[in-house]
């Protein structure tokens, strides 16, 4: 299990995460995201990110007031 944490990256984070998934997972692994929320839309976009490249969404929940965790484990492709 590895730890990125993406709030740097305000709303700009998706392709960073797909590429830590590609990147820096092993199949059968699991990610932790942490990333903001802003307006929300970007809670519903990173699940939709994730079901796209073929990964499974395992959690997605509220950190704090401004930040929020999704938990991805990387399938095989």
């Amino acid at each position: 299990m590895k730890r990125y944490d993406l709030r740097h990256l305000h709303e700009d984070f998706y392709g960073r995460m797909v590429e830590l998934i590609d990147s820096d997972l092993k199949d059968g692994e699991v990610g932790i995201f942490l990333f903001e929320i802003g307006d929300f839309s970007p809670i519903q976009k990173s699940a939709d990110v994730i079901k796209e490249q073929g990964h499974e969404l395992m959690n997605s929940l509220k950190f704090n007031e401004v930040d929020w965790t999704i938990v991805v484990k990387k399938k095989a492709k």
